[in-house]
């Protein structure tokens, strides 16, 4: 369905809108990539790693102390 304009006042609107929606989308790109990025950091896994680490000793220790 198209649109029809009748004015370029009209037109103009529509462009500035479109432009402001295709900024808002770059700028919540870069901030996905730059949050991406930092979820691939080493720092990151480590922590998981130690956090899973955690947990698991600690249903092992207490498995070992209940039985």
């Amino acid at each position: 369905m198209k649109k029809t304009y009748t004015s370029f006042k009209e037109i103009e609107q529509d462009l500035r809108k479109l432009s402001l929606q295709r900024q808002i989308s770059l700028e919540e790109m870069k901030l996905l990539k730059s949050e991406f990025k930092d979820d691939l950091q080493p720092y990151q896994w480590v922590s998981t790693v130690i956090s899973a680490v955690k947990k698991y000793g600690i249903f092992y220790l207490i498995k070992k102390f209940f039985k």
